[in-house]
């Protein structure tokens, strides 16, 4: 049998019951007609970022990566504009939900929150002060 194969056995079997132990897997594997060493196994399963948990080995999520908030900020806000502790982020068309996720991921103390249309960016400050200040700072990012 293929590494590969082995493998997707593997998260065949613990998509489809919980299983404890690196044993229970290989004799679930052997049930499939699928052998398996303990270092292999073990291998396997660092290989597929599997993890231990109470209720049994599971899949970790995939980390995303994150946007870097300099670069869309650079490539795609057109205008910001205070009003209060409100601030309007103008993008070009289609750009501004990445943008506001990137702001989201930032998690600036003084950023309650955005809401992402097409071309524009709502950010909800803590107060006028840093609203005026998160101004300042995208356009100190986007030099």
């Amino acid at each position: 049998m293929s590494k590969r194969f082995r493998q997707g056995q593997i998260l065949n079997i613990i998509r489809e019951k919980s299983v404890f132990t690196q044993e229970e897997i290989a004799a679930e594997l052997k049930v499939r007609g699928v052998a398996a060493t303990q270092v292999t196994l073990s291998r396997d399963l660092r290989d597929l970022g599997l993890v231990k948990t109470q209720t049994g080995y599971r899949e970790m999520a995939p980390e995303e990566p994150g946007v870097d908030l300099a670069n869309v900020a650079r490539e795609f806000v057109t205008d910001i504009r205070c009003a209060q502790n409100l601030l309007v982020l103008r993008t070009d068309p289609g750009h501004a939900s990445p943008v506001a996720l990137a702001l989201d991921q930032e998690a600036w103390p003084e950023l309650v929150g955005t809401i992402a249309g097409d071309d524009t960016i709502l950010i909800i400050a803590t107060d006028s002060e840093a609203a005026t200040a998160l101004r300042a700072k995208l356009l100190q990012l986007m030099e």
